[in-house]
């Protein structure tokens, strides 16, 4: 890996693992729901206004329809979801909890999809189900049913992720492909489009934007602009240069990120429970990502 390669690496997980804290300090303010919105919203009009330079056009060829829908299920839900798991759990936890996404691909593509599930992946789900368990049951936040919905959540975010992933695949990929920007860019379109109206009646409902001072606007502008729409880029420029496999490696980074950074800036507490639960979340990753062993060639029949 190039220098550069490994500085894009771990700067697209320290901006990743900063997500979770904007959003930690936009949702208890906003409310999940506009918090959500505004960051798609932000990501959008971000994204759109860089496919210039990044020289494409909007030219979806057909599949609009394919990517609006992968646009609610990989940001729209999600972001929604970790901004009701920001009510209750630290930064730290929701990044921590971000790396099951491998995980719940695997279920998803053994019980939906034919995909092979094997006594590693099986393993490495089992154990990543045991590192939630260490953290929500022994971390620094006490116990309690608030605590437990937002894991759920958080679980509900990354299978969401792990669902859009073969989506992607049947709906795009076996179609003909579309630059992944293009897709990243779609799909913010279309989460807006699915959060407006519910935006729109929490904030009938109880209007929240006189009580977001500066600081919610600007972690709003943050996660909107960088975590979400110069991240896509620096992600696909990362799997153009490194593949997709060993792209996935900012899996493991992101939650030391947001760990440092809950610590750092909001005072959250740290303990052994986040390093037992990154580790046991850690290997369940590497089991479910590691290469397959090739196959061994039978020997030749002796005559």
């Amino acid at each position: 890996m190039r220098p550069a390669d490994l500085f894009r690496l771990l700067l697209l997980s320290a901006i990743w693992g900063a997500s979770f804290l904007f959003i930690r300090i936009g949702a208890p303010v906003l409310g999940p729901l506009p918090t959500a919105f505004f960051r798609v919203l932000i990501g959008a009009v971000t994204l759109g206004a860089c496919l210039p330079m990044l020289g494409l056009k909007w030219d979806m060829q057909g599949k609009w329809r394919a990517v609006i829908i992968l646009g609610i299920i990989n940001s729209g839900i999600p972001f929604v979801m970790y901004a009701i798991a920001a009510l209750w759990l630290p930064a730290g936890y929701s990044a921590i909890f971000n790396a099951m996404t491998p995980l719940m691909g695997v279920l998803i593509g053994s019980l939906f999809f034919a995909e092979k599930l094997t006594r590693a992946k099986a393993a490495g789900v089992l154990m990543g189900l045991a590192g939630v368990g260490v953290l929500t049951r022994t971390g620094p936040v006490v116990f309690s049913h608030e605590v437990l919905l937002g894991a759920l959540a958080c679980l509900v975010a990354t299978s969401c992720y792990g669902l859009a992933g073969f989506l992607t695949r049947r709906w795009i990929t076996a179609r003909g492909g579309l630059d992944s920007r293009l897709v990243a860019a779609g799909s913010l379109v279309g989460a807006t489009l699915f959060l407006l109206p519910f935006s729109a009646v929490a904030l009938w409902r109880e209007n929240t934007l006189p009580a977001a001072g500066p600081g919610v606007w600007a972690a709003m502008l943050a996660v909107g602009m960088f975590c979400t729409a110069i991240a896509y880029v620096l992600y696909f420029r990362l799997i153009a240069d490194l593949g997709p496999v060993r792209s996935l490696t900012v899996t493991f980074l992101i939650p030391p990120f947001g760990i440092v950074w809950g610590w750092m800036f909001l005072g959250e507490s740290l303990s052994w429970a986040h390093a037992a639960g990154m580790a046991l979340i850690g290997v369940a990753v590497w089991l479910v990502l590691r290469p397959a062993a090739p196959a061994v060639a039978p020997a030749p029949a002796r005559s």
